[in-house]
């Protein structure tokens, strides 16, 4: 029997609260693990307090978030490159098998100009998969039309340069503009450079929504089912907004994506095995 594919929970999504909260909501709702988002919560940063509350809850870590986010930029220092080696050192200690990374900003002009064999290097001599992240045009509208900016180098897109591991984000698909059936060839074309999911919905907005999935317009559904069938090797992690929620809400809408994550996989799943066994010819 093939493995389960994990559904565990970012601790993005219960930002602003804490590391251990976290770990107790994924332990209660009955996720399979936790990726953490390093963040300013000593907790986020600790290898030894991360194993502690993983032992605590039973809640294995999935994955570590390296702080390349513009609300980061300050957390262990300035050096990108120093913040994505702290992570992956991070990952290792706590028994993760991924790094989630962004792209470099433009302005990181010295960071972005050797980036994409950087990582290739890193990961060849480490072995931890570090999943560029894809991401989005800035976009804002005004009286007169729609004006985008490119704010990542090399490129937002992962499919346009040779990464072997990406984090494919149905949130960040909404905002850079793509369609459903657009974000859906997105996630078949990466094929088996995709290392890891960030579960979340969008709609056309200009910004990131990070919706409940199911309740936007991104293939959801369809990218769960396509991962179940090929019995993915990766995590699925929910990464929804739930900050503007009461307790009450955040937890039901919590609940309702690690539902939703666990019936569309196994739908793929179900398929997988009522594929027919190829049987050899004799001869």
């Amino acid at each position: 029997m093939s493995r389960s594919i994990p559904v565990g929970l970012s601790t993005s999504s219960v930002y602003p609260g804490s590391v251990a909260a976290t770990f107790a909501l994924a332990e209660d709702l009955g996720y399979d693990g936790v990726e953490v988002m390093v963040l300013r919560d000593p907790d986020s940063q600790s290898a030894e307090r991360i194993r502690r509350l993983s032992e605590a809850h039973g809640m294995p870590v999935l994955a570590i978030h390296a702080p390349t986010l513009l609300l980061t930029q300050g957390v262990w220092g300035n050096d990108p490159w120093d913040k994505i080696d702290r992570a992956t050192e991070l990952a290792h200690d706590v028994g993760a098998d991924v790094v989630v990374i962004h792209p470099p900003f433009r302005w990181q002009r010295n960071y972005a100009e050797h980036f994409v064999g950087a990582v290739a290097e890193r990961e060849r001599l480490d072995g931890m998969r570090l999943a560029v992240e894809n991401m989005f045009p800035w976009r804002a509208r005004t009286r007169r039309r729609e004006r985008t900016m490119q704010a990542y180098l090399p490129g937002w897109d992962p499919l346009e340069h040779d990464y072997r591991s990406v984090t494919l984000d149905l949130s960040h698909t909404a905002t850079a503009g793509l369609d459903h059936d657009a974000a859906l060839a997105m996630a078949d074309e990466l094929g088996d450079r995709l290392a890891h999911l960030h579960l979340a919905d969008g709609t056309s907005s200009f910004m990131d929504e990070h919706l409940v999935p199911g309740t936007g317009s991104q293939p959801c559904a369809e990218v769960l089912h396509m991962l179940g069938a090929q019995d993915f090797g990766g995590a699925v992690v929910v990464e929804v907004n739930t900050r503007k929620m009461s307790t009450v809400a955040q937890r039901s809408a919590l609940a309702d994506s690690l539902h939703f994550a666990r019936t569309h996989l196994e739908a793929g799943a179900r398929t997988r095995r009522r594929r027919p066994v190829e049987v050899p010819e004799e001869g």
